[in-house]
């Protein structure tokens, strides 16, 4: 039986319906439904009023659908800042939570063998395997794998199965009680990060041109099924970063049919302003993070757009959006922050350094959970560690910062935050076999330090190249310095130390740094108490990174570096000293 002849057979299963509306259901002419009319008849499916017969009924009770695999283990960074909150998947619109309409709509049509492969907030999920009785496949390579990965992971679960990505909101149920063969689902709208075309003779092919959209619902049948398993199994390891449908183009023998949906009837949501536009009344967007928005800068809801993900920080998670008045910042502190920094600290800070304008324009700040509003810095750019026009003007913007000699109740000690951050791995051995020797050694710089006569002001602790912001005021070049998460009361020129190791510079590098903050001369006493710096906060860094590689975030070259910092300095000062 042909695809058209069972469409037909199928919608008259559920209604007696013209030649002339299954013709606009179906989207084709009038000519070919009377053909398959007739070829039903000849082969005893319908009768003469095209009401189905037994044998159409045996017919398509072999062809139903029996289980559906829903993705849904992403982060979803675009639909931020909600994704910090709850899986995209779960967000409720018109009444409705998103992933429970598709399970209603699978149920509907008799699929209840449903598997859903979870991994951002995983524990969001499991209220469903009790009320709707689903499997979960938990994927915990979520954060550097897409949808491939997740798929394989079910693969063994792929037989009469409807694939689905977990932010589809369909107008009416795209499901079906009765499937004759594979198919992925697109649209009718041109998109240009599309690979799916549908070709001339009704078959799905790559394109590296404008494709058609990619819906992210496909249904394969049984005879597909052994294929694509195998295909996904041929592309698993070495193609983490793909999306799963890359599978069904990149062999021949997976032959899968186009199905079209009016843009319209079918809603991905992907980001806030998707969200936004479907249902302004949607209960996630009363969380605290856009209230705050609302109240601080006098906007509606509506107002609030082009909000998009910035790069994330080591600690920090941020976003950027617009209103008609401006362009803002919101930081969100990452995970586990709050054992890193202390946020009332932070507030002291930019209270005592406002009067100087020389950080970012710092709008709302919380010290309770560390959000923070600030304007955008327009035309900006970071600092470059290897200009060194770039690296005199942040040295010499420290040295008058320093010069100010500003003064907070806190102060930033190295070496019990050493302390305190090998503290935070639990117990756990450090990964450096030497680490107790180099971090007695490291201690024993303590009192060298101590004993060395020193102003001790308002300090940023993290002057790294990337918190030097350069931007045109006017026509004129200015300086802001961002992120005073750290900064205290501490020896200035430890500032020069932190922005040497973190740009990974070599001797001759730092020495020709110290003379750029020194144009006067610095004498071999400062010259080796920033050596000392070096090396304790080389080890301040490596034990910080030991922290976040615990929680599974890697730092590679950057986190091996301190650590030699922490050794081959410590030897410098050490000999220095004629041994220490």
């Amino acid at each position: 039986m042909n695809a058209t002849d069972f469409d037909v057979l199928k919608l008259l299963s559920n209604f007696a319906f013209s030649q002339r509306e299954l013709s606009r259901n179906l989207n084709v002419s009038l000519g070919k439904v009377n053909s398959s009319i007739k070829r039903l008849r000849k082969n005893l499916y319908i009768d003469e009023r095209n009401k189905v017969r037994k044998a159409g009924k045996k017919y398509l009770d072999g062809h139903t659908p029996q289980k559906a695999i829903i993705l849904a283990a992403g982060y979803g960074f675009r639909m931020i800042p909600i994704n910090n909150s709850i899986n995209k998947a779960l967000i409720e619109v018109k009444d409705e939570v998103i992933i429970e309409r598709l399970i209603r709509q699978l149920h509907a049509v008799n699929v209840t063998d449903i598997t859903i492969i979870v991994g951002y907030m995983k524990e969001q999920f499991d209220y469903l395997v009790d009320e709707y009785s689903v499997k979960l496949i938990v994927n915990m390579e979520y954060a550097s794998t897409n949808t491939l990965v997740s798929l394989y992971k079910a693969r063994n679960v792929i037989e009469n199965t409807y694939i689905i990505h977990c932010d589809l909101y369909f107008a009416e149920n795209p499901f079906s009680k009765y499937e004759l063969y594979s198919w992925y689902l697109l649209s009718d709208e041109i998109q240009k990060d599309s690979f799916f075309k549908a070709t001339s003779d009704k078959h799905i092919a790559y394109t590296n041109k404008d494709g058609s959209r990619m819906i992210g619902l496909a249904y394969v049948a049984n005879d597909l099924s052994e294929t694509i398993k195998l295909q996904l199994e041929k592309m698993y390891s070495e193609n983490l970063h793909k999306y799963w449908e890359e599978a069904l183009v990149i062999n021949r023998k997976i032959e899968i049919m186009p199905k079209f949906i009016d843009t319209k009837n079918v809603i991905e949501f992907n980001t806030y302003k998707d969200l936004l536009m479907f249902d302004c009344n949607s209960p996630i967007l009363n969380l605290e993070i856009f209230k705050i928005i609302r109240d601080v800068l006098s906007v509606s809801q509506e107002e609030v757009i082009h909000i998009e993900p910035l790069k994330f920080g080591m600690t920090n998670r941020s976003f950027y959006f617009e209103t008609l008045n401006g362009k803002y910042i919101m930081r969100i502190p990452g995970e586990g922050t709050d054992r890193l920094i202390n946020r009332k600290e932070e507030g002291d800070v930019y209270r005592t350094i406002q009067p100087l304008h020389i950080s970012d324009n710092v709008l709302y700040f919380n010290s309770d959970n560390g959000y923070k509003l600030t304007q955008y810095i327009n035309n900006a750019r970071n600092s470059s560690s290897d200009n060194v026009d770039d690296i005199k003007k942040c040295m010499h913007f420290l040295r008058t910062f320093h010069d100010s000699k500003l003064k907070v109740d806190h102060f930033f000690d190295v070496f019990s935050k050493i302390d305190y951050f090998e503290s935070l791995w639990n117990k756990n051995k450090s990964i450096y076999r030497d680490y107790d020797k180099t971090k007695k050694n490291i201690m024993k710089l303590q009192s060298y330090i101590e004993s060395i006569d020193k102003v001790i002001c308002l300090t940023h602790i993290d002057a790294v190249p990337d918190n030097f912001v350069f931007y045109e005021d006017e026509g004129v070049e200015k300086i802001r310095l961002i992120d005073w998460e750290y900064a205290g009361m501490q020896d200035p020129h430890i500032d020069i130390a932190m922005y040497a190791i973190y740009a990974c510079y070599e001797k001759q590098q730092i020495d020709d740094l110290i003379s750029y903050y020194f144009t006067e001369g610095a004498d071999q006493e400062t010259i080796y108490k920033i050596y000392a710096y070096i090396a304790c906060c080389g080890l301040l860094w490596s034990n910080w990174c030991e922290f976040k590689l615990q929680q599974g975030v890697e730092f590679g070259e950057y986190s091996i570096k301190q650590y030699r910092y922490a050794k081959d300095y410590y030897k410098l000062v050490s000999d220095y000293l004629g041994g220490v």
